[in-house]
C-alpha cells in the first residue's frame, strides 16, 4: 500500500502541486495523470512542491522528464521547490537543475513565474 498523495491548489497564475511520500513505479501513474489533469485544465504553469516528498526512484524522475516537453510547448513550465536535501541530491546527481528551476521556496518559484523567467 502506498503513501503517496498529490493534492491541489491555484496561487495566482500557478499550480501548486503538494506530493507526499514515495514516489516510485508504483506511485508515477498518480503524478501522471495530476500534471495531465493540469494541462487538460489549460494549467501549465505548474509548481511541485516536494517538502513532503520521502523518496523518488527512477519511475518518479521519468514523469518530469515525460512532460517538460510538452507543457513548455504550451508556453508553460514546471518549477521544482522545497525538496529535502537527500531528493535533491537524487535530482542533481541525474541533471536535472540544468533543466528545471529547483529553488528553495515556493515563494521564489512562483516569483520566477511572476517575472516571466523563462524556462532553463
Amino acid at each position: 500500500m502506498s503513501n503517496f498523495s498529490v493534492a491541489f491548489r491555484d496561487s495566482g497564475m500557478t499550480t501548486i502541486l503538494t506530493i507526499r511520500g514515495e514516489l516510485d513505479a508504483h506511485t508515477a501513474p498518480e503524478l501522471e495523470s495530476a500534471i495531465k489533469m493540469c494541462r487538460n485544465e489549460g494549467k501549465t504553469h505548474l509548481i511541485v512542491n516536494g517538502h513532503e516528498l520521502e523518496y523518488i526512484s527512477s519511475a518518479g524522475l521519468g514523469v518530469f522528464m515525460a512532460f517538460i516537453e510538452e507543457i513548455r510547448s504550451l508556453n508553460g513550465d514546471i518549477k521544482i521547490c522545497e525538496l529535502k536535501p537527500k531528493i535533491f541530491d537524487v535530482f542533481d546527481l541525474l541533471g536535472f537543475p540544468k533543466i528545471y528551476h529547483i529553488v528553495e521556496t515556493e515563494e521564489e518559484a512562483i516569483s520566477l513565474f511572476e517575472q516571466g523567467i523563462q524556462p532553463i
